[in-house]
């Protein structure tokens, strides 16, 4: 270590004895350490501590008001990572006040009447250590830095492909162009009123965009077909699901996992009589229950070139009807009560379409 980083390195004095304290400045000051604070009443040496941390603390024990255990005690107690070591300066002697001293806290001692360079090497030894200490602590906190935000870069790298893979299925699918922002935000407070943590309601936020990605797999005679599809065309339709989870296999990010079980299981139905799996009730993961909610509504409230958008007095009659065979009951009744923010979210990321064409209910969102 540097020696001119040592002799900068603020020091801590504590003892009640003017002289002793006189005595150790000028040892101190002798040897090139300028950055001393000396405290005779140890009352003050938590104030003292926080006003400038030390490097070092060289401390009495026999003290009146407070002695020096009682010093290391209340210094043990700021529970300090970095606690700075501590010298204990006393004229005992003896193994049973060297072991007290020791499992106080203190790293040292030094017998008075003190030995100058006794002393010295030991102040120096101990600064040489903790300053080496306290860089590895600083390097480590630099690293824990980086890596927060390398994974933060990932991390928004990552949100980043999940939001364009969500929009080059909307944009095969002619979709509106703002329904996977409304509808992965209605996923997320519907998530939220289930109960989920906030954690869990940002990676439903993030993962649902993805809900029809396998859309990119179906060719566009039939994924673009103006009239009602053929049931041939419609079995090559219901593949998306599968296909989606296929293109997002194989990446076991919480956010992936998430997005896969989303575009796999958003059309499943409460009763079964969804696809592709035909999965009934808990059965279906409770992302995908979500999802299949707030896609529909979001698909019934907005318009489309074979409908126009329905009203949303109407689209909520329809999730009410479809309660315990389209949905799960227990989240149409959370929906229900979002109403008001559901609104907000429409209104957020509304479409110049949106709403303008109300109509009567007659196509079937499943």
């Amino acid at each position: 270590m540097n020696f001119e980083a040592i002799r900068n390195a603020h020091i801590l004095v504590v003892d009640d004895e003017r002289t002793n304290l006189l005595l150790l400045d000028k040892m101190l000051r002798q040897q090139g350490y300028e950055n001393l604070t000396l405290v005779s009443d140890p009352r003050e040496v938590l104030s003292a501590y926080h006003a400038r941390r030390p490097a070092l603390v060289l401390l009495d024990i026999n003290m009146p008001h407070m002695d020096g255990y009682q010093v290391m005690a209340q210094l043990k107690a700021l529970n300090d990572p970095l606690l700075p070591p501590i010298v204990i300066l006393t004229a005992q002697e003896g193994r049973d006040f060297v072991l007290r001293a020791l499992d106080a806290g203190a790293r040292d001692f030094v017998a008075k009447p003190f030995d100058r360079n006794e002393l010295m090497m030991r102040v120096r030894n101990l600064l040489d250590a903790e300053l080496a200490h306290r860089m590895l602590h600083d390097q480590k906190d630099v690293l824990e830095e980086m890596v927060r935000q390398r994974t933060e870069q990932l991390h928004h790298t990552r949100l980043q492909i999940v939001q364009r893979l969500g929009r080059a299925a909307e944009y095969r699918d002619e979709e509106t162009g703002n329904h996977i922002l409304r509808m992965s935000h209605t996923c997320a407070l519907l998530a939220r009123a289930a109960g989920w943590s906030e954690c869990e309601c940002d990676l439903m936020l993030n993962a649902s965009p993805m809900h029809d990605i396998g859309k990119i797999g179906i060719p566009d005679a039939i994924l673009l077909k103006p009239g009602r599809l053929t049931p041939p065309e419609w079995e090559i339709m219901k593949t998306h699901a599968a296909i989606g989870a296929r293109l997002l296999d194989g990446d076991n990010s919480d956010l992936m996992l998430m997005a896969r079980d989303i575009a796999h299981y958003h059309h499943e139905k409460w009763d079964g009589s969804g696809y592709p799996f035909g999965l009934a009730g808990a059965a279906i993961p409770m992302a995908g229950r979500i999802a299949a909610l707030a896609d529909v509504f979001d698909a019934l409230t907005s318009c489309r070139p074979y409908k126009p958008a329905w009203t949303v007095e109407a689209a909520l009659d329809y999730v009410k009807s479809q309660s315990g065979s389209h949905f799960d009951p227990a989240l149409v009744e959370a929906f229900l009560g979002l109403e008001s923010q559901v609104q907000e979210v429409r209104e957020r990321f509304a479409e110049s379409l949106l709403d303008r064409s109300p109509a009567i209910p007659g196509h079937d969102p499943g």
